[in-house]
């Protein structure tokens, strides 16, 4: 997985969230391709299960932020969901944009630029969502190449058991006393605090425990200048193209020299 190189080479990922949801709607094909266009190295995205068992691409556990419908998308079937506008709210010029499913953007994406997934919940993940997400994988090849990260802790655990060689990382917002502990705890690979949550101590702690240093959002130039000199490997942002610059011109970038 992309972030270990990062971490050993002491460089910086950019992440683009949700794709690049600065400039397009959020968790949508159009989305994804922005961060990509945007310089992105990974792109990170979110996942619930629908009523009938599809892995579907959405942040929220209830479509009505995003799209013109309501309700729970675990009480939805895909052909349901299919048939919600999930772009016109962004803007009219995304309007007809559909939630894509994890296997529509793993067709897309697998020769282009390696995933971050996200395993949500309503409030907990869906029974079997992790079975599902290893499977989906191993189909595709991209065991190696992806990772899982969750706030659902015991996912994580759940995920390595049945795959030990997909990467994993815990998200937390909240300055934990001992991170490498609650990410040996979970059988984690990395640790993915909010940004207001990392020192330089911690990061320290993080690395030299063998584990990744990652976190989000970086979108002005205020919290980037906090976060990239720490040797965090892999950072979110809602604008990858603005945090790619930065990255770039500090040397930080995984192609800088």
């Amino acid at each position: 997985m992309l972030e270990f190189d990062a971490a050993r080479r002491g460089k910086t990922l950019v992440l683009g969230h949700r794709g690049a949801d600065g400039y397009a709607p959020e968790n949508t094909m159009v989305s994804f391709e922005k961060g990509l266009e945007c310089g992105a190295d990974l792109l990170e995205l979110d996942i619930h299960l629908s009523a009938d068992g599809e892995i579907v691409v959405m942040h929220d556990a209830d479509v009505s932020r995003t799209t013109d419908g309501s309700g729970s998308i675990e009480r939805k079937t895909l052909a349901e969901i299919k048939k919600l506008d999930a772009g016109a709210k962004f803007g009219e010029k995304f309007r007809g944009e559909r939630v894509p499913t994890l296997r529509e953007l793993l067709d897309w994406s697998r020769d282009k630029i390696p995933l971050v997934i996200e395993i949500k919940g309503d409030p907990f993940p869906a029974v079997g969502i992790e079975e599902k997400l290893v499977a989906m994988l191993r189909d595709y090849g991209l065991v190696g190449e992806s990772m899982a990260i969750s706030f659902h802790h015991s996912s994580l655990v759940k995920i390595k058991k049945l795959e030990p060689a997909l990467a994993t990382g815990i998200l937390c917002f909240g300055e934990f006393v001992d991170f490498v502990g609650a990410a040996r705890a979970a059988l984690a690979d990395s640790v993915r605090p909010g940004w207001q949550y990392w020192s330089a101590e911690a990061v320290q702690a993080v690395s030299d425990a063998g584990l990744v240093p990652s976190t989000w959002n970086a979108d002005d130039e205020t919290v980037m200048g906090r976060m990239v000199p720490m040797g965090i490997a892999s950072i979110g942002s809602n604008y990858p193209d603005r945090l790619r610059a930065y990255v770039d011109k500090a040397g930080k970038g995984m192609h800088s020299h």
